[in-house]
């Protein structure tokens, strides 16, 4: 979603939310979040898995100097254990070959997931080892550019939700996906208002 396709959802949901529209008083309106389609794309959601943005950009950055075209094909030609060596957990490096086995057998094809609906694109990336639903649905977000996706399983939503709410205890996905069901059909939007929420809202 460009900026302005942002500013108008959320001006939507403001007017069926009135807490919406007192946190966007508050920290205004989110950037726009883009990522490619792609392998390059789901090869960083699992480098990124379980470790902080700045160690996972350090690997990234290595595995660059690797695979300087970030292709499936080349992936499956590097030497055993090069993948291990630029900081990738054993698990990872299992996650990241099957992407691109996947791939280069035709089994999975990045491509054709824009003409699926989106619970088909998400049952689609998450037939694959290792992508779980928040995988999936960050990519629908970011690459696919899905306007109704919440990815209830990120704990910073949660909690974003949770202060904006005004509630005491933590949400955990399932309440966290009816609170945020009535802003269908701009969860995107809602979702991208929430990371801005999290890290802007006054405490």
């Amino acid at each position: 979603m460009n900026q302005a396709k942002i500013k108008r959802h959320l001006d939507k949901l403001a007017m069926l939310d009135e807490d919406l529209c007192r946190g966007l008083e508050l920290v205004q309106y989110p950037k726009p979040r883009i990522r490619a389609q792609g392998f390059e794309t789901l090869f960083s959601a699992v480098v990124s898995q379980q470790i902080s943005t700045e160690a996972a950009a350090a690997i990234m950055r290595r595995l660059h100097d690797l695979l300087p075209d970030m292709e499936a094909e080349a992936l499956l030609r590097l030497p055993e254990g090069a993948l291990r060596a630029a900081g990738l957990s054993l698990r990872k490096v299992e996650y990241v070959e099957g992407l691109a086995q996947a791939m280069v057998d035709k089994r999975f094809d990045p491509a054709g997931l824009a003409a699926l609906d989106d619970q088909a694109a998400i049952d689609a990336i998450t037939a694959l080892r290792g992508f779980g639903a928040w995988s999936a649905e960050i990519y629908l977000m970011f690459s696919l550019q899905r306007r109704d996706v919440f990815p209830a399983g990120d704990l910073a939503l949660r909690i974003a939700l949770q202060k904006l709410k005004g509630i005491a205890e933590p949400l955990n996905e399932k309440q966290a996906r009816e609170i945020v069901a009535a802003w269908s059909p701009y969860r995107s939007a809602g979702s991208l208002f929430l990371w801005h929420y999290y890290r802007g809202a006054p405490t």
